[in-house]
């Protein structure tokens, strides 16, 4: 919901600390890389209940994911950059519930469960969307800075980001912020099973 509103806030500023990295020789996908394996880091600390520095991995892992389109733009953006974009930040996102079942699975491991499923819903309503408009010359949906057709929903990339700081903030109500934003994941999967009903009503893909 928030995604495209932040994106177009954030991208003068990602293009200027994206333009010294390209000229230093920097690929998008070493930065695609590199920002996976911080957020892995993240989990890690997150699964130690070192939260203050899982927070602040979380947020050098994400600027890494933002310049690593800049860095495309301005260079050349490919398929297999855009296809290691979305998978390597699906695995991102999978491993912060993890990590809290790890850190307090007495506590938490049920509630990081029902979030890794609705995760599973709103990833998969996602992709299946994506590949099937991909099909469609007119387009049913604009491109995203990942190279594919992007369908927006309560809950995108941003509001993740949002709720898993605020797990590292307040890590003894994990589960609380795990069901309530796995309810409004489940939303997300509501309004995209609609669209998709409603934009591929047509049997003429061409």
């Amino acid at each position: 919901m928030l995604d495209k509103t932040l994106q177009r806030r954030l991208a003068p500023l990602l293009r200027r600390l994206a333009q010294p990295l390209a000229r230093r020789g920097l690929t998008a996908d070493s930065l695609t890389w590199t920002g996976f394996a911080v957020g892995l880091l993240a989990a890690l600390a997150i699964a130690l209940q070192a939260y203050a520095a899982g927070a602040v991995l979380l947020l050098l892992s994400r600027l890494l994911d933002g310049l690593d389109g800049a860095v495309a733009r301005m260079t050349q953006a490919t398929d297999r950059g855009a296809f290691l974009d979305i998978t390597l930040d699906f695995l991102f996102y999978a491993s912060i519930p993890l990590a809290f079942a790890l850190a307090q699975p007495a506590a938490n491991a049920l509630a990081a469960a029902v979030l890794l499923a609705a995760f599973i819903g709103t990833s998969s309503s996602f992709l299946a969307y994506a590949v099937l408009a991909e099909k469609r010359p007119s387009g049913l949906a604009g491109p995203s800075r990942k190279g594919i057709y992007f369908l927006g929903g309560l809950t995108e990339a941003s509001e993740t980001l949002f709720v898993f700081l605020a797990m590292c903030a307040w890590p003894q109500h994990f589960a609380a912020l795990a069901y309530g934003f796995a309810c409004l994941c489940a939303l997300t999967v509501v309004t995209r099973l609609h669209a998709g009903w409603r934009d591929f009503s047509s049997r003429d893909s061409s």
